[in-house]
Parts: structure tokens; C-alpha cells; sequence
């Protein structure tokens, strides 16, 4: 149950809206099914012997602005409150009577008519649909003060909750205020009759954050904006210093042909230019790594090579996000960024579902919680070198390092589900187990190449070497909670990646563990699948098997177990660290 409240300041205006045909004709039936004295004067059903419903909405919208009229000055120049009440589509249709006790409730809720006490406002509940009313009061009492009405939206916000239950109702998560302004009505008719899938204020704010992810400055943030193609003006002091900006669709005009425009604060409370310039000061994005320049690596194409970067990088994100420290909250900001970044440059197998993760998990960057030590270069800077480095184009290590990404970045997405779960925020919870289910299904389409062929590679490995393999996989996994299947065939990935790494120089015994010790698998959905690209990571394996064939080439790394087999001495590494990390909580995947 959604309440949706306005202000406005005539009455009689908006009754012959209520009672009208609708600007879509949607309008059915039209009468009331409650007011403050249950005997107001009903333009749909008057009962009179000679019934005229523009003499019958006078009188209602006279009687209802009577103690408006008798306050004269001391009345407030927008002294109509307007609360349209929807039901879901999936709920029961409720009765007149019905209708009646939630109307009766939201207005005790707000303090607009308290029960019981003979001087509240007057109001009425207009019902015209089956799924929802409307309710409309004046803001005088009966005494001629103005009712304290603080905080009114939440307040009809928590009664509905609360009537959900008890109606038995769809209920809805409750929200902080954190949530983005979504589109009214006459957005939504609008974006119908011109053909747009969306209204022009949901694509303006997906837009700016995209444009945002990696920003280092300011004034490459306008410049993202202005090559998207929206029209940009930015407002300025008298000093000549901007202090906001606003932005508007090509074509997206007012009946006076103007350009609508929106500010970023009407987007979304986090899009403000003084949020952007806390978000670039407090994680200003690093200049990434020339294409070849990175010393000591193998030499992956630019996507690549910012997607395996940015892999481990979002799994320290998730360790960070299982502390359970409020300084994580800074990096809730940072991943929605990776993956406004990932979701721009994936191939196009991917790309919906991943654009789909990021427009979710958006609702997943808000809330209350303020880091006071916000650290998000790292982040950002993964975001950043995944955008400059371009697109992938779903063949090859390209294709195969965003199922690399993708995978760990569901971990996030749940680790992120746990952080806001622990805090009470539900709408952001539910928002980040929603990224999840879509960063799961954009996998499937990333992964399904790559994975087969490793299953081809690993069924075709000599028989002898193939069950070693096995053998190694089965030691590692005893007693992780529930295993792959017994199918020898089902790991055949995995003993194709343990092939290659040993033949990259791997004790593949060591490494398996080290993969098994970084982080639980008791709850994977696909152990396999979750050890196969750790696994690959970490050995500096190519991520598409079709050149796992191929050794190393000149200059690039050494094994990273904890032994350098150059020399035979131990030589600590990024992933030798990982394996002595502390193994987080359960994680569902």
C-alpha cells in the first residue's frame, strides 16, 4: 500500500478532478466512502430529488473550506493536504467500508483528524478505482489552528505498514527517506504517449551515474555528461563559482517548447553537486596503468586486465562489507560505481542484466550511515580503468574476465544484503539481494563458453592425470558442506584448470587449498564454478581456456603460491596473503 501525498491550495479544483473522467478516462464510479461526518454531500451519488453534481461538488468543496474561510489570513496559502492510497496489483480488491477505515486511520496517523476529537479537519476519501482513494483535507481545525502535521509522510508511511499486516496485504519494506524521487503520473503518461520506456527523470538519473563512475574531477564529470548527449547548464555564484547544475533530455520539452530540466538533487539525494564533491574528494580515482605497462604480468588486453584488477579489488570490498564496521558504507558507493562501470562495457550478452544490477543496487548506495574515514580510491579507481579501457567484446579473456568480475561481485552484492540487514534497512537489503539475482543470471551468460570448453579440456585430459586431479579436488573439499556432484564429469573444469596451473609451474595441490582457504563455500550454489575462477586469478591463468595452452609468456609472474619455485624461498604475494586471511561468514551464491 503506497500513500503518495501533495499539498495544494484549491479544493474545489481538485474535487472536479476526483470526480471527473481522468485524463485517461480511468475515472469509474466516482463517490465517497468517507468524511469527517460521514453525512458530506456526495457529487457521485447524490440522492436528492433533483440531483445536479456541479451544485452537489459546490457544496462539498464549501463545506470542506468553511473553517479555511473563517481563518481568512491565519490560514495556510496551500491549505489542501492530497493523499492518493494504492494497493498492489496483486492485492484483494478492499471494500467501501474498507477504504473507509484506512482513510479514517492515515488522517489520525497524520494528526489531521485525531479520533475522537471534534475539532480535527475536515476531510474526504474519494474512491473512483478499485485499487486505490484519494484524500482530501483542509489544513484548519475547528478552533482555527493549523493541525501539527510534522513528519506527515512517514507517519502515513508506517500506518500503512502496519494496516498491510493486519488487512493481510502485500507489505512493503519500510523506508529511511533515502530513496530517489520516482516519476509522477504525468512523468509516466508522458514517457506512454512519446514512446519512451521510461520516464525522462529515471533516464536522467541513470545517465549521471554513469557519468559519474571513475569521475576523477569535477569537470570530467560535466564532460561525461555533455558526450552522453544531454543538454547540461550549470548554476553559478555571483562569484562565478557553480554551486548546482541541471540537466535535460534532447527533445524533452514543456508545452512551451522549453527544455525541462532537472536538477541532480531532484534525481536522486546523492547526485547534488556538494554529494559529488564529497564522493570525488573522499575517493579520488587513482590514474590507472598504461595498456602493457604493468610490470611483471602477462600481457592481457586493456578490458581484461582492469577486469582482473578490479576482481580483487571488489573482494576486499566484501571483506570489508562482512566486518560489519560502518566505515563500509563508503564502499557501497564504490561498487555501485563498478558496476554502473562494468554494466557500460560489457558485451552485449551481458549487458542487460548487468545494467539491470546497477540501476538495483543504486537504491543499495543510500542510507543514513556516514563513513567518517571514506576510502574509496581503490574502487574508484577500478571503476575508472575499467571505463577507459573500453569495451568488451564477449570473445576471448575479455569475455571470460567478466565472469570472473561478475562472480565475485555477486559475494558483494550479498555481503552488502548482510550489512544493510544488520542495520535495519530493509528497501536497501532487498535492493542488493535483487543485484544479486541479476549478477547471477548475467554470469550464467558470461560463463557458459568459457566453462564448457574447460569441461571439454578437462574430460580430454589423459586418464591418469585426470584422476590425480580429481583426487586433489576431493582432499581439498572434504568436509565443506555440500560438494559437487559425485560425476566425475561435473569437475572436469576444475581438473583443467589444476592441469594448467601445474603446467604454468603451480604446485596445484597448494594452490587448490589457498583458493579453498580465501573465502567459506559451505552455501555456493556451483562450488566448481567458484574455485575455477579464483583459481585462474590467482595463478594468472588466462580467463577465456582457449589459450590455456600456452605457457607464460617472457616477463610474466612467477607462481603466486606462497613458495617462488624460482629460487625455493618462501616470498610473500598477494594471494599467499589471502590465504591466511580469516574466512568471512556464510556467504549465499
Amino acid at each position: 500500500m503506497v500513500p503518495k501525498i501533495r499539498r495544494g491550495s484549491r479544493t474545489h479544483g481538485l474535487l472536479v478532478y476526483l470526480y471527473g473522467p481522468g485524463k485517461r478516462d480511468e475515472h469509474i464510479d466516482a463517490h465517497l466512502v468517507g468524511s469527517w461526518d460521514g453525512f458530506a454531500p456526495d457529487p457521485g451519488r447524490d440522492t436528492s430529488p433533483d440531483p445536479d453534481p456541479k451544485v452537489t461538488l459546490a457544496r462539498l468543496a464549501a463545506a470542506l473550506d468553511l473553517r479555511v474561510k473563517q481563518a481568512g489570513a491565519k490560514a495556510p496559502a496551500e491549505h489542501v493536504w492530497h493523499c492518493s492510497v494504492r494497493t498492489d496489483p496483486g492485492d484483494r480488491t478492499l471494500t467501501d467500508a474498507e477504504w473507509n477505515t484506512v482513510a479514517r486511520r492515515l488522517v489520525h496517523a497524520v494528526n489531521l483528524a485525531p479520533e475522537g476529537d471534534p475539532d480535527g479537519c475536515r476531510w474526504v476519501a474519494v474512491r473512483h478505482a478499485d485499487d486505490h482513494i484519494h484524500i482530501l483535507a483542509t489544513m484548519v481545525r475547528g478552533d482555527l489552528r493549523r493541525p501539527r502535521m510534522n513528519y506527515d509522510f512517514k507517519k502515513a508511511q508506517a500506518e500503512c505498514r502496519r494496516i498491510e499486516e493486519e488487512m493481510g496485504l502485500r507489505q512493503l519494506k519500510p523506508g529511511d527517506g533515502t530513496g530517489a524521487k520516482t516519476p509522477t503520473s504525468a512523468e509516466r503518461f508522458k514517457a506512454e504517449r512519446t514512446g519512451r520506456p521510461e520516464a525522462p527523470r529515471e533516464t536522467l538519473r541513470e545517465a549521471v551515474r554513469q557519468a559519474l563512475a571513475g569521475a576523477a574531477t569535477e569537470e570530467e564529470f560535466f564532460t561525461r555528461l555533455r558526450e552522453a548527449g544531454l543538454r547540461v547548464k550549470i548554476r553559478n555564484a555571483p562569484s562565478g563559482d557553480a554551486i548546482g547544475y541541471n540537466v535535460a533530455l534532447p527533445g524533452d520539452r514543456n508545452r512551451d517548447r522549453e527544455p525541462i530540466w532537472f536538477a541532480g538533487s531532484t534525481l536522486a539525494p546523492d547526485l547534488s553537486l556538494p554529494k559529488i564533491r564529497i564522493r570525488l574528494a573522499d575517493g579520488t580515482a587513482e590514474q590507472t596503468t598504461p595498456s602493457g605497462a604493468t610490470s611483471g604480468r602477462p600481457n592481457w588486453s586493456p578490458p581484461a586486465r582492469e577486469r582482473r584488477s578490479a576482481t580483487g579489488i571488489a573482494e576486499r570490498a566484501a571483506v570489508l562489507l562482512d566486518s560489519d564496521d560502518d566505515e563500509a558504507a563508503a564502499q557501497l558507493v564504490g561498487v555501485g560505481e563498478l558496476l554502473d562501470a562494468v554494466a557500460q562495457t560489457s558485451p552485449a550478452a551481458t549487458r542487460a542484466e548487468l545494467g539491470a544490477a546497477a540501476r538495483a543496487f543504486e537504491r543499495a548506495t543510500r542510507s543514513h550511515v556516514r563513513a567518517e574515514r571514506a576510502d574509496t580510491r581503490a574502487i574508484r579507481s577500478a571503476a575508472r580503468g575499467i571505463i577507459q579501457a573500453g569495451s568488451a567484446f564477449g570473445r576471448g579473456e575479455d569475455g571470460g574476465t567478466t565472469a570472473m568480475l561478475v562472480s565475485t561481485l555477486v559475494l558483494v552484492a550479498l555481503a552488502a544484503a548482510r550489512w544493510h540487514s544488520a542495520r535495519g534497512h530493509a528497501q536497501q537489503a532487498h535492493a542488493a539481494r535483487q543485484t544479486a539475482e541479476h549478477l547471477r543470471a548475467a554470469y550464467r551468460q558470461a560463463a557458459v563458453t568459457p566453462m564448457q570448453v574447460l569441461r571439454e579440456q578437462g574430460h580430454a585430459l589423459p586418464e591418469v592425470e585426470r584422476r590425480t586431479h580429481q583426487a586433489t579436488i576431493r582432499a581439498a573439499l572434504q568436509g565443506e558442506g555440500p560438494r559437487v556432484a559425485d560425476s566425475s564429469t561435473k569437475s572436469d573444469a576444475l581438473a583443467a584448470t589444476l592441469a594448467q596451473a601445474e603446467q604454468a609451474g603451480h604446485d596445484p595441490k597448494a594452490l587448490l587449498q589457498q583458493a579453498v582457504n580465501m573465502r567459506e563455500l559451505d552455501t555456493a550454489e556451483d562450488v566448481d564454478d567458484v574455485l575455477v575462477w579464483r583459481l585462474r586469478r590467482l595463478a594468472q591463468l588466462p580467463a577465456h581456456p582457449d589459450e590455456a595452452s600456452r605457457r607464460p609468456e617472457a616477463g610474466a609472474s612467477q607462481p603466486t603460491t606462497a613458495t617462488n619455485r624460482t629460487n625455493n624461498r618462501a616470498v610473500p604475494t598477494a594471494a599467499a596473503h589471502s590465504a591466511t586471511e580469516p574466512r568471512n561468514r556464510p556467504l549465499r551464491r
